[in-house]
Formats: structure tokens, sequence, C-alpha cells
């Protein structure tokens, strides 16, 4: 336990030292590859989420998701690719394969799911290549370009705020 508070230290001091704000770089193209980080250890509903991002026009194909648990247990059954705190080292760099092919991809649009700040889940949205982040109010906002109001259990009402967003904007 003490050691994973320090670890958890070390990391927030990378993000930290790190560059101060999400850059933002205007985009023509229209959103098409999807990427989704979801903190398993607080919402329990991810199956339906990613049902309502199908159903709002994203094909499965363009979907990666990604996701974060405190702790897996060793016979426990996960399908997506998966990480947890012993894949991330004490020097902030990611450990896990998975979780690099995920965060060196160029997606289009990478949707943080998740409303605690935890260490690894900022450092996965802090460093991957996407273009445009989207997340929720109550992380920082220098690791997302577009914020939403809600709670994690309203996965309904976040996907209906952000497609309706991307449509202003000009992204679908």
């Amino acid at each position: 336990m003490f050691l994973k508070f320090i670890k958890d230290l070390s990391i927030k001091r990378v993000l930290n030292n790190s560059s101060d704000t999400v850059n933002y770089t205007e985009q023509e193209k229209k959103i098409q590859t999807v990427g989704v980080l979801i903190d398993e250890t607080t919402f329990s509903n991810k199956e339906e989420f990613i049902q309502k991002l199908l159903d709002n026009g994203i094909s499965r194909e363009n979907l990666s998701v990604l996701v974060f648990k405190d702790n897996y247990r060793k016979k426990e059954e996960v399908l997506d690719p998966h990480f947890s705190f012993k894949n991330i080292s004490w020097l902030g760099t990611i450990e896990s394969m998975p979780v690099k092919d995920f965060v060196s991809k160029d997606f289009d649009l990478l949707i943080s799911y998740y409303t605690e700040n935890k260490a690894p889940l900022r450092l996965v949205t802090h460093f991957s290549k996407a273009k445009f982040k989207v997340g929720f109010v109550s992380i920082d906002n220098r690791y997302n370009h577009f914020l939403i109001d809600t709670q994690i259990e309203n996965y309904t009402l976040f996907t209906n705020e952000m497609f309706k967003y991307l449509r202003i904007l000009n992204k679908l």
C-alpha cells in the first residue's frame, strides 16, 4: 500500500513536469477512429456505453477500448485490452504492450471515461496521440480539449452531450 502511494506520487511528478496543456490542432477531416479509455473500477456499464457509441454512428472496426482496473484477479476473464497500476513504471513509463499500442495510435477522438484523478489514467490520456480528447469536468482540464459535466453512471447523458457538441463543432 505504501509503495503504491509512493509510485502514484512519482507518476504525478512526471505528469506535472510534462507540458502544461494539451495542444489542439484544427483538423478538417471528420472523426472516424475513436479510442475509449474506461476506468472499470468505478464504472461497470462498459458494454452499454460502447453500444451507445455504436448507436451514434461509430463503427466497431474504428473503435478501440482500453480498460483500467485497480486490481485484476488472476482468473478474471477480460476481453478488451486492459492495464492496471502494475503496468506503469516508477518513472511514469508504460510497460504494457497493449497500452503502448493504444497510446501510439492517432485517434481522431479519445474519450477519457473516468472521473477519479488516478495517475495511470491521466498518464495514458496525456501521452495519447489523439487529435481531440473528451473527458469529465472533474478531471484536470489540461488533459482534454472538451469537458462534460455529468456523473460517470449517466453514460446516456454523456454520449448525448458529446455527440451534440461534436455535431456543432462539425466533427461528425
